[in-house]
């Protein structure tokens, strides 16, 4: 009896340790992958609204409204909306969103209306409750 008390709590043990790298690599992949991304001020500065509207879709990040992209700058709104509609569908794209979800990103529901946004959802929560596990 003692030996599958032991054994139980090594599984549990190892379970937990597995879980943690997981957490620990995938926080290390978004996070050498957004050290490559200009900011959002920089790329306001130089007048990359595309840029700021892509960046913005692809982290899965609800689009600004015209008031908040008022805020940073002379908002040209035609390339926000493009550069946020390519990042919308590289982010929605139901192949990564079980990584987006074990990651433990929030879903902000950008996915809802296009064509696999239930498949995304879905991928989505299998990751997150694996994170959440």
């Amino acid at each position: 009896m003692l030996f599958s008390g032991k054994l139980f709590r090594q599984e549990s043990s190892n379970k937990s340790v597995r879980k943690m790298i997981k957490k620990k690599m995938l926080s290390l992949l978004f996070i050498s992958l957004s050290g490559c991304v200009s900011t959002t001020e920089e790329l306001v500065k130089a007048g990359d609204w595309y840029q700021v509207g892509y960046q913005d879709g692809v982290v899965g990040r609800p689009a600004r409204t015209v008031k908040e992209l008022s805020r940073l700058g002379q908002v040209q709104q035609g390339d926000y909306d493009q550069g946020y509609l390519k990042g919308v569908t590289e982010y929605c794209n139901p192949e990564f969103a079980y990584q987006i979800g074990l990651s433990g990103q929030y879903y902000e529901g950008v996915c809802e209306g296009t064509p696999q946004s239930q498949q995304f959802r879905m991928e989505w929560q299998r990751g997150w409750d694996s994170y959440n596990d």
